[in-house]
């Protein structure tokens, strides 16, 4: 299992994502999966009670090219990209194949429908059981307490969770033990699925220059974003290099 800036983060692959997940739903267990990038890993790095709030989790995938290279050069050769919204659609397709019941939580009331239909679509068979779109205000105690219900009682066993880093992956680690379901904090996936935003071409997204893309495309959003995590996490990971934290085994 490699580590990068403190956060563990195994070497696993689509099918892991998919297999592992049915069979937990399936046994109705309360379960975490998260995609992480170099966002997720600053915001980690940035502070300490998130970081453990991912290295709780049952997996976190390399969802970023930066990630995937970096535990190459720490010798998991085999390592590879398990990017969110493409893990999103090879889940949905196992819950169909499987019979899951599914869920989604997260998004503006008008991109989950988008969202929903569009899932329909593809997976024709697919159980949806449950959506929510909730306010993006702070639930109060009873309020959260009445969503954990609906999310228990609609018998949803892969939840899908889009509320954005760091939020979801908080929310996600708050409900576990108290929503039997496998919750997987999914992100921008509900907007790429949704058809809301575009998704760079797949070219730059093997050449680690998506958040280019995405920073074009949402220059107001993202450009904070990415001028303070960018290059702080080259310039941390050259120093755990230089420390000789990289291996060439």
């Amino acid at each position: 299992m490699g580590e990068i800036l403190g956060v563990k983060i195994p070497v696993s692959s689509y099918q892991d994502v998919a297999e592992k997940s049915v069979a937990w739903a399936k046994r109705g267990e309360s379960r975490i999966v998260f995609f992480a990038n170099v966002h997720v890993l600053m915001e980690a790095f940035d502070d300490e009670g998130f970081r453990a709030t991912l290295n709780a989790a049952d997996m976190v995938n390399p969802d970023g090219m930066p990630l995937v290279w970096a535990l190459r050069a720490m010798g998991d050769r085999d390592a590879t990209r398990v990017y969110g919204p493409d893990a999103t659609n090879a889940l949905l397709r196992a819950a169909e194949e499987s019979g899951v019941p599914t869920g989604f939580y997260g998004g503006s009331a008008a991109t989950l429908m988008k969202l929903v239909a569009e899932v329909r679509r593809r997976y024709p068979k697919l159980e949806i059981v449950f959506t929510m779109s909730p306010p993006f205000r702070p639930s109060e105690t009873a309020e959260d307490e009445e969503i954990v219900r609906q999310i228990s009682d609609s018998g949803v066993r892969m939840l899908f969770v889009g509320l954005g880093c760091p939020k979801q992956e908080r929310w996600i680690m708050e409900h576990r033990g108290r929503i039997p379901a496998v919750m997987l904090g999914v992100g921008a996936a509900f907007d790429f699925l949704a058809g809301s935003k575009p998704q760079a071409p797949r070219w730059m997204m093997r050449s680690g220059l998506e958040w280019l893309f995405r920073l074009a495309s949402e220059p107001r959003r993202l450009a904070g974003r990415y001028l303070k995590h960018n290059p702080r996490f080259v310039a941390l990971l050259l120093h755990e290099w230089i420390k000789g934290g990289f291996s060439d085994a």
